[in-house]
């Protein structure tokens, strides 16, 4: 075959492959491989994100929207007293909402009076309940047989009705605010003990055997593993003992008190003054909203690897 009939070949089977590819492809030097259309795939790529993008934000903007949603078609149905119909419920027994928030609006000095007292009897046990609960969690920790024991007999103390414990309460340190912080320090402490404790035993073997192996002492042992990892508890622990401090705040203020949202709230009940009776029980709700959402928020800040694990 002559040199002639030899390049013209190269150039045909070179002009076909170029025209199959859709790129020149050089007849002389060496030649490289190109990926079939890559700078098309990589361009629609980029207009595929391009597109679902709006649609990705505009599905998890509904999604945040939601639980709004809900809550708006909720009160409207109690307005329109849709609730009175389906339950044969009379106004003077379900106030509309815009007939609590009028009683709020006439009522909202004393209604922030009470909340406040009722506030602090809330976060004064809040937080003595949960550093009782804690410091008994971490005496536990060390000695994990017996500790688990003393744990399990302290949980029984949220077997104990509340109604039960504020009168006993209430003769031990007077009908003062002392009372019940009492209260809300005995339900929330148990909580505590129990989430911590948990958290701070249940430590992976090769985590402890690494320690060992380093010949670490109990505290650090402690300051270095267990603390750490008991974070995620501690704050399920605070969270509980959150929800469930206000309900021990107020319940201890239907017995002997003089101020508070639980006592305004008895009181007008048997007064049936329903509108101010639902306003304490909306007032009481929101602070414990607030203050739930402020725990959650400081776990947000302080142990983000948490959250970020959970979220997905």
């Amino acid at each position: 075959m002559s040199e002639g009939r030899v390049l013209s070949r190269k150039s045909d089977e070179g002009v076909s492959i170029a025209a199959v590819t859709g790129a020149a492809m050089p007849l002389n030097g060496p030649q490289t491989a190109a990926v079939p259309g890559s700078e098309i795939y990589g361009q629609q790529g980029q207009a595929e994100k391009a597109r679902l993008g709006p649609g990705v934000r505009g599905r998890s903007v509904a999604l945040s929207m939601l639980p709004w949603g809900a809550g708006m078609l909720f009160l409207a149905l109690w307005q329109l007293r849709v609730f009175h119909w389906i339950f044969s419920l009379e106004s003077y027994q379900l106030p509309v909402p815009s007939a609590i928030a009028a009683s709020i609006q006439e009522n909202a000095n004393m209604l922030f009076r009470y909340a406040m007292y009722s506030g602090t009897e809330m976060l004064g046990g809040f937080l003595l309940g949960s550093l009782l609960g804690a410091l008994a969690a971490a005496g536990a920790s060390f000695f994990p047989t017996s500790g688990r024991a003393a744990v399990t007999v302290l949980s029984a103390l949220n077997a104990v009705p509340i109604v039960a414990l504020a009168p006993i309460m209430n003769n031990w340190f007077g009908d003062g605010i002392w009372s019940r912080i009492a209260v809300v320090t005995v339900i929330t402490m148990a909580a505590m003990a129990v989430s911590l404790f948990k958290g701070l035993t249940s430590i992976q073997p090769q985590y402890s055997d690494l320690l060992s192996g380093l010949a670490a002492s109990r505290m650090q042992f402690f300051w270095k593993l267990r603390l750490p990892h008991a974070l995620p508890s501690l704050f399920a622990g605070l969270k509980i003992n959150m929800s469930t401090s206000i309900i021990g705040a107020i319940v201890g203020e239907f017995f002997i008190a003089s101020q508070g949202l639980g006592y305004l709230l008895s009181d007008q009940i048997r007064l049936a003054n329903m509108p101010l009776a639902w306003s304490c029980i909306v007032i009481a709700a929101a602070l414990g909203i607030v203050l739930y959402e402020a725990v959650v928020l400081a776990e947000k800040r302080l142990i983000p690897w948490n959250r970020a694990r959970t979220d997905h």
